[in-house]
């Protein structure tokens, strides 16, 4: 085996270097009794050195044993989460491999819990965008700290109804703008101050403050409505009054100078 062979080589080394530390005490003339002390001291040296080396091995051991544990526990917690199947290990594999195992499980489903929440992020923030432009409430997906593949992929399917939604609303901004000319207009007419909160909103110079719910946009059209039919009145009585005061001109026989003058009114 390999640990024989190794074994083997290191007592040759260690038996080389001894019978080296000999004769160099020989010809220097060190005593037998001082060089007794001095291979204790060697053979202290070296015990030291190999606990220090099995030591460390140990304590790595130790901390894969340690990761081995955390990640198992960050497993469940990350499975539980991401709402999946719990993660299957090979126990027959090493200590070394199984950590390595683990580990890269731990990252690959730490990764899916960040784009799920960094998905959720997004879908959330155009929700809210789309919400504010056609007046609805956002999409409801619970407390969940990270949500499951099922919720996101229903929140997609609700973004793109609304997406289409506000696509198909390029035709009631259209209307809005050419409703809001004519409001104006007939206000001028009327000599009419915008006195509601909703009045208020449609002659507002900025156009996209405006939302265009199906509610607002029916009372725009009413708004509307309301003016014409009291322009059309206006009209009407006026066209009254004239043929009143054309009729009492011909009963006091008023003179065309006259007339001609009160017309510029």
């Amino acid at each position: 085996a390999l640990s024989e062979v190794l074994g083997a080589e290191v007592v040759s080394c260690l038996n080389r270097a001894m019978a080296a530390l000999r004769d160099i005490w020989e010809e220097i003339g060190i005593a037998e009794e001082q060089r007794l002390e001095r291979t204790e001291v060697v053979r202290k040296h070296i015990k030291s050195l190999l606990d220090m080396m099995v030591a460390e091995e140990e304590s790595l051991k130790e901390r894969l044993l340690k990761s081995i544990a955390m990640c198992r526990k960050e497993l469940n917690v990350l499975c539980e989460e991401l709402q999946l199947d719990p993660v299957e290990v090979e126990e027959d594999s090493t200590v070394l491999q199984m950590e390595k195992n683990l580990r890269t499980h731990v990252e690959v489903l730490l990764k899916q819990k960040r784009d799920r929440k960094q998905e959720l992020k997004t879908l959330q923030d155009r929700d809210q965008s789309l919400c504010n432009i056609l007046c609805t409430t956002p999409f409801c997906i619970g407390s969940k700290a990270v949500p499951s593949l099922e919720d996101l992929d229903q929140y997609r399917r609700h973004v793109a109804c609304l997406t289409a939604e506000k696509a198909r609303g390029g035709k009631g901004q259209e209307m809005f703008l050419s409703s809001k000319r004519q409001i104006i207009l007939l206000m001028e007419e009327l000599d009419h101050t915008p006195d509601t909160s909703f009045e208020q909103a449609v002659v507002c110079e900025d156009e996209k403050a405006f939302c265009l719910s199906p509610a607002n946009m029916a009372a725009l059209q009413s708004l509307l409505q309301q003016l014409e039919a009291r322009q059309s009145l206006n009209e009407a009585v006026c066209a009254e009054l004239r043929s009143r005061i054309l009729m009492l001109w011909e009963r006091l026989q008023v003179p065309a100078e006259e007339r001609e003058a009160s017309v510029v009114h």
